[in-house]
Formats: C-alpha cells, sequence, structure tokens
C-alpha cells in the first residue's frame, strides 16, 4: 500500500491500557495557559522511567472554557488511579497554581473516577479559601499574591490507551523531522489525544530490556537506527533511509488513537524525501491493542 507515493507497511502499533486525567488550564492569555500546561506536562515522556507521560492536547477558544478565557487541555497519565491522583495532586501544585493568571477545571467531568484535586488544593490558602461557582461547577478559590487561584473540585480520570505510534523513514535527518513536526501538528489539532515525548517526537526509539546489558528495561532498537544498518544482522533500515523518528500516542480510548495515527500519517507522507511509515510491536506481548496501519486508510 502507497500513500502520496510512499510505502505504508503492512504492520500494526501495538499500545497498552492506561489510566489517563485530562484538565482544563486557563489563564488570562493563551500565553499563560501554554506556559502553565507546558510545566506541568514536564518530565512525562515514557513510563519507562518518568512518574508519567503527559502532554498537551489541544488549545481551547474562550468560547468553550468555563471562565471564558483562552485554555488547554492536558492528559497525564499513569499505570494506576493512586498514582494518578499523587500526580495531578503535584503537578497542578507546582507548575499551574504557582504560574501566573491561571485556573483548573475538570477535563472528564463525566468520568466514573473523580479525584477531588480542587478540594485537597484548598488547603494550600491555610484557611482562608473559600467557595464559588463558575458555569454551574463547584470551584475553590485559593487567595495568593496576584489575587486568587480558582481550582474546580475534582478532575475526572478514565481507562485509556497508551503507546499507539507510527514511525517515519526519511532520506535525510531534516526531511524525517520536517515530516514528523507536520505529522504531530496535524495531531495538535484533535481532541483526545497526545504526543508525550519532546515536542511529540520520539528520537531514541526503543525496545523491552537487552540484549547485552540485562539491568536495562529498555535500550535503543537497534535494528531501526540508520547509521549502524549496515553493521546490524536483520536490520529494517532500507538503503535510502538515513534518519527515523517515532510519533507515539496515548489517547481517551481507541477511536482517537485511530484518528490520530491517520491524520499524522496523512500529514507526513506529503514531506519529500519521506521513503516509508511503519509501526512498533513486540508481537502481541507488550499490550492488548493493535492498531494496523492499512486499516486506518
Amino acid at each position: 500500500m502507497e500513500l502520496n507515493g510512499v510505502e505504508i507497511e503492512d504492520t500494526y502499533a501495538e499500545a497498552f491500557p492506561i489510566k489517563i486525567a485530562r484538565v482544563l488550564i486557563t489563564g488570562a492569555t493563551k500565553r499563560w495557559a501554554q506556559v502553565a500546561a507546558t510545566e506541568a506536562t514536564g518530565f512525562g515522556t515514557s513510563v519507562i522511567m518518568c512518574p508519567a507521560e503527559a502532554g498537551i492536547e489541544r488549545f481551547a477558544s474562550p468560547s468553550e472554557t468555563p471562565d471564558g478565557r483562552p485554555g488547554v487541555y492536558v492528559q497525564i497519565c499513569t499505570f494506576g488511579y493512586k498514582a494518578l491522583d499523587e500526580q495531578l495532586l503535584e503537578r497542578i501544585g507546582q507548575c499551574v497554581l504557582t504560574a501566573p493568571t491561571t485556573a483548573v477545571f475538570n477535563g472528564l467531568p463525566d468520568a466514573e473516577k473523580q479525584f477531588n484535586i480542587g478540594f485537597k488544593l484548598k488547603f494550600f490558602a491555610d484557611g482562608t479559601e473559600s467557595e464559588t461557582e463558575i458555569a454551574g461547577k463547584k470551584v475553590f478559590k485559593i487567595p495568593i499574591m496576584e489575587g486568587d487561584f480558582l481550582a474546580e473540585e475534582n478532575i475526572g480520570g478514565i481507562s485509556g490507551i497508551a503507546g499507539g505510534n507510527f514511525f517515519i523513514f526519511g532520506d535525510s535527518q531534516m526531511s524525517a523531522l520536517t515530516a514528523a513536526e507536520a505529522a504531530v501538528d496535524a495531531i495538535g489539532e484533535l481532541e483526545g489525544s497526545i504526543t508525550p515525548f519532546p515536542g511529540g517526537i520520539v528520537a531514541s526509539g526503543s525496545k523491552s530490556g537487552a540484549n547485552n546489558y540485562k539491568f536495562m528495561k529498555a535500550t535503543a532498537n537497534e535494528k531501526f537506527c540508520p547509521s549502524i544498518k549496515n553493521t546490524v544482522e536483520g536490520t529494517e533500515i532500507p538503503a535510502d533511509v538515513n534518519s527515523v523518528y517515532e510519533i507515539v500516542i496515548n489517547g481517551l480510548d481507541e477511536e482517537s488513537i485511530k484518528k490520530a495515527m491517520k491524520i499524522g500519517i496523512e500529514a507526513a507522507v506529503t514531506v519529500p524525501g519521506i521513503k516509508k511509515i511503519t509501526a512498533g510491536n513486540y508481537g502481541g506481548k507488550l499490550g492488548k491493542y493493535q492498531f494496523k496501519l492499512h486499516e486506518l486508510f
């Protein structure tokens, strides 16, 4: 199968269940909503070593936020709800409450699981907190030096999916990077998914475990490393490919992952120099979700 003259390999991306909370951060300006969202999702690339996977989902216009200000939806992802509760409190308390002009609202108000993060944050006010209502939502007002920090009582969480992915093979580093950037930009317009790596792009890639260093949880996926394609047995890198980037996608449900993969791949193959699109899997050993590339189209 080809798309815009680029081979789409007949394979699948393998993904696994994860717990996801969705938070709406608003600010007086788009800049400050984005600053707080960026801080709150930091050190959130992979649960291999990070305490959570996290990323910006999309921007929200003032017309769709409870307080009528610019907003940013973010997702925080962990393996369990206890860890998710802890990460929400720490990341919102340390990275959003401290940022100028911000407020926090529930991005999944209908989720069965609700974390009382706003209720916990109110104690920062040391007895000076109060309650108010914004757009029918119970909100705590926490006096701080600039004015009041506003936090909705609860933040919702659900069982979502992590690890949807596709690989972009380019004839040069810049062609592959340009395609990866185009893919991330396209996915960033969607609702329900995030790309939780630096700028949404994975430069390193990895495989589970190690061939030589058994103490490692994950190591370089040498069969996808172009610089050693001539020396590695069973390399997956064609002769005309000199750089590979991976786009990893987490999402609220299967449809969110599928849509993001499809839109991302369609954007990537418009860039000259892209030779192939494939995906990463472990033969079904990693997770129960399989996203077959050909079925996306």
